[in-house]
């Protein structure tokens, strides 16, 4: 069973899966970022291969993929830095980039390497579920790498059910069809968003993204999904702290008041 279902299995709720872009703040520091979150109690990790022109993220996580593109981060680095990820990190890994370096690569031999290394999942924000089932799906699937798609509060209740009912892993729930970046709290319209996933009774866990930034947007998106993901205030304390291990227990203490 692949890691992710296995993590939803035995944690059905408050699950913490947390974003970093790979090469930031250092250019080879991705080991040691993986590690402190590993250590500091993150459930799950999604390590964001940088793009120029990165169309959901906001300008924390632009700047952290330009800051780590000028530092030489490819694909093909970022492969190399994992290779032996395994040996130490048992946490379920998930890649997220965008289709235009990916295919560059090369798809097949993107999920071939995947698969060797241990990476369980892949988010490709702008892949259309579409062209996935048409043209991706069949090679990710016999390299066993779960594919997480993005929901919003605008996408169709016809269109998330094709998609529940076509991958097997969780759903990723953004919050608000705008970019990433950190919030205070969620209106009322964000929470009839939530309520509304909730009670489609689908297939897969939802896990709620974009603008998790403290307790109260924790605690807001755990009382209706399977946990949160965590990016734009983990990419700021990254920048902010002496070190990836400083940077979790920030992070761990300001989602908790």
């Amino acid at each position: 069973m692949n890691r992710i279902n296995q993590l939803f299995q035995q944690k059905p709720s408050g699950i913490l899966s947390v974003y970093f872009c790979a090469g930031h703040p250092k250019p080879d520091g991705t080991l040691d970022t993986l590690r402190a979150l590993q250590a500091g109690g993150v459930d799950m990790v999604e390590i964001g291969i940088p793009f120029s022109d990165p169309l959901a993220d906001g300008p924390v996580i632009q700047n952290a993929a330009s800051a780590s593109l000028r530092g030489g981060m490819s694909v093909r680095k970022l492969l190399e830095q994992l290779r032996d990820v395994r040996r130490e990190i048992h946490i379920p890994l998930i890649l997220m980039g965008y289709l235009n370096p990916i295919a560059h690569y090369g798809f097949e031999k993107f999920c071939s390497a995947c698969k060797e290394i241990g990476i369980d999942g892949l988010i490709i924000p702008d892949l259309p579920f579409e062209v996935y089932e048409k043209e991706f799906s069949a090679t990710a699937k016999a390299y066993g790498i779960e594919f997480i798609f993005l929901v919003t509060p605008e996408t169709p209740e016809d269109r998330i059910r094709r998609i529940d009912a076509a991958t097997d892993g969780f759903i990723y729930a953004v919050s608000s069809a705008a970019v990433t970046g950190a919030q205070k709290s969620f209106n009322e319209a964000k929470q009839a968003y939530f309520t509304a996933l909730q009670n489609m009774g689908l297939r897969n866990p939802f896990l709620i993204g974009f603008g998790i930034s403290n307790y109260a947007t924790r605690s807001a998106a755990d009382a209706h999904a399977a946990g949160v993901i965590v990016g734009s205030k983990f990419v700021t304390m990254l920048e902010q702290t002496d070190s990836p291990a400083a940077a979790v227990a920030a992070l761990q203490k300001a989602l908790a008041e």
